[in-house]
């Protein structure tokens, strides 16, 4: 069982990535569960997945690698137990530490092959988002296995390489992806990645 975690900072196309993945997965054979956290009462990532027809498990009202690390354990091993699934995506919420998530996962005794960490970084707020949060946001991508730079379909000349510069400079080891999540261009350099 692979499990996958994406993180990154709210409305970085983390619901789209997830959904585009499923997807994929789903296509391929492979059975695949979705764990969705949600930081306010509403759930609006999950019932955006129900409506697309994939059976998601929500965590709402807390950070699963905090305040919820017991509930996201719990929910895992459910999964492992009732499922049984070839591939787990979990989306924390924007403001969580994917690499404190994967601590849970690997707690969590899921026998899982392998569990990877996807950074997203967004084209156009990615300025902004260092400018307020750049401390948050160094942490944030610092336990990804990869960074994926997201919405290139909107970015304007010169962000992808600017933003490029930015993680080679911060992160030297790290490979990263120019992709758009919504339309798809270069997601093959993920799958290529992730043996999907």
């Amino acid at each position: 069982m692979d499990v996958f975690i994406i993180g990154g900072f709210l409305g970085s196309g983390k619901t789209t990535l997830l959904l585009r993945l499923a997807k994929v997965y789903t296509e391929r054979g492979k059975k695949t569960a979705l764990v969705v956290n949600e930081s306010g009462e509403v759930g609006v990532d999950g019932a955006t997945i129900k409506a697309e027809g994939y059976n998601a498990v929500e965590l709402p009202e807390g950070c699963i690698c905090c305040t919820l690390s017991g509930t996201l354990q719990n929910a895992l091993r459910n999964i492992k137990r009732d499922i049984d699934p070839d591939v787990i995506i979990i989306e924390p919420t924007g403001l969580a530490l994917p690499h404190k998530v994967s601590d849970l996962v690997h707690r969590a005794m899921i026998d899982e092959d392998s569990c990877s960490i996807i950074g997203i970084a967004d084209v156009e707020r990615f300025d902004s988002l260092l400018e307020k949060k750049e401390e948050f946001y160094r942490m944030q991508m610092s336990g990804s296995d990869f960074i994926l730079i997201n919405k290139i379909d909107i970015a304007k000349p010169g962000q992808i390489e600017h933003i490029t510069q930015w993680f080679s400079a911060n992160f030297p080891a790290k490979k990263v992806y120019p992709v758009s999540a919504r339309t798809g261009e270069n997601m093959d350099s993920l799958y290529s990645l992730i043996s999907v």
